[in-house]
């Protein structure tokens, strides 16, 4: 460490910038692949009375095992893909980018690699590198399906500690088929395969959950948050489903009463709300398929997607057409391979303007976005 140095960061943190979307006061934000429809007033009022309830409380410690809430998330899990869980099978923490630290915290470290295939979520190599886990990315095809054979090779010479795979893949909304996690988990022998499901309600029909198959995989993993289907980004509620002795592990690393009282309190109170929160999961999926449709007769390229949000592209220079939507008030997200922009699916008006703005700004002479591809 130099003397020079100030404030003191270890090396791999120097030059670095901390991770997180654009937050801009605009009438259209379209950009973090938020739910647009937020709670009801019942639903908000049982929430307020239970963190009123909790609040009484407050003086002494919340139950650090969460005992009550890793039931309800149980009971929620098995009606949408899990199969007999159990709640010693389940666990949380604030947020599922909490719950994926404890499980680099837990099973990475000094010595060992994480692996993921590009794009994948951004996240990702920061938690490698704030738990000291080595690195590595493959590649996915240009569909942004994955290569199993060549993804099964690269786990079996890296023998990764950790693989980690989203699906429905962000910023791609990309979902895998089952087989691809069965071979996945088998060629990863004693590593820990994570499915990142934070989008996974919004599959499309038909497309199954690797809930599934904790059953058949005993390194398997499987984590979800409420922040997505359940509109509940703000109170940051994380949680995932593997067999017991994987919970285990991750209570080792897990900090002193993590998820605080008034965190419980407001997701238990969400889950009793479950199917008025989910409620508008269908609308948002036919909004998705509709834009995906939209854009492609615009002879844009457009990833399938299984989640809240689109990918397309080409663009020469997607920042001038990023930036031409947020002059038109409507913010989206520059991410993904280059050229390409995301979008999340908002309410009918708020795709509506969307489409307004971008038909704008492709149409705009003075400057040429689209690339010939």
């Amino acid at each position: 460490m130099s003397s020079l140095t100030w404030p003191p960061l270890r090396d791999a943190l120097v030059g670095e910038e901390p991770y997180g979307a654009p937050q801009l006061d605009v009438a259209v934000a379209l950009n973090t692949n938020e739910n647009p429809y937020g709670p009801s007033a019942e639903a908000a009022d049982d929430i307020a009375e239970a963190v009123r309830s909790a609040a009484l409380g407050l003086n002494r410690y919340p139950d650090r095992e969460f005992t009550e809430l890793r039931s309800a998330l149980t009971d929620y899990l098995n009606t949408d893909g899990g199969q007999d869980l159990t709640p010693d099978m389940v666990w949380a923490a604030n947020g599922s980018n909490e719950v994926m630290m404890q499980i680099l915290q837990a099973f990475g470290g000094p010595g060992r690699t994480a692996v993921s295939f590009a794009p994948t979520y951004a996240m990702y190599p920061e938690y490698a590198r704030n738990s000291l886990t080595e690195w590595v990315a493959g590649r996915r095809e240009d569909d942004f399906s994955l290569d199993l054979e060549a993804a099964r090779r690269l786990v079996e010479e890296v023998r990764p500690a950790v693989v980690l795979l989203p699906s429905p893949n962000n910023p791609t909304g990309t979902a895998l088929p089952p087989e691809a996690i069965s071979v996945l988990c088998e060629a990863a022998g004693n590593g820990i395969v994570v499915i990142d499901e934070a989008y996974g309600e919004f599959r499309r029909e038909g497309v199954p959950s690797a809930l599934e198959l904790i059953g058949t995989h005993r390194n398997l993993v499987v984590t979800r948050t409420m922040s997505k289907a359940f509109a509940l980004a703000g109170a940051r509620l994380g949680y995932l489903a593997a067999r017991p002795e994987v919970v285990d592990a991750l209570r080792i690393v897990r900090l002193p009463y993590h998820l605080s009282a008034v965190t419980q309190a407001t997701a238990l109170a969400a889950l009793r709300h479950a199917d008025e929160l989910l409620a508008k999961v269908a609308d948002l999926r036919a909004e998705r398929d509709a834009c995906v449709e939209w854009l492609r007769t615009q002879g844009l390229r457009v990833a399938d997607s299984d989640a809240n949000f689109v990918l397309f592209g080409t663009f020469a220079d997607r920042h001038a057409v990023w930036q031409g939507l947020l002059d038109a008030g409507v913010l989206i997200r520059e991410t993904g391979p280059e050229g390409w922009l995301r979008v999340s699916v908002g309410t009918p008006a708020e795709m509506a303007a969307f489409r307004e703005a971008l038909t704008a700004v492709m149409a705009d002479p003075s400057t040429t976005v689209k690339e010939n591809r």
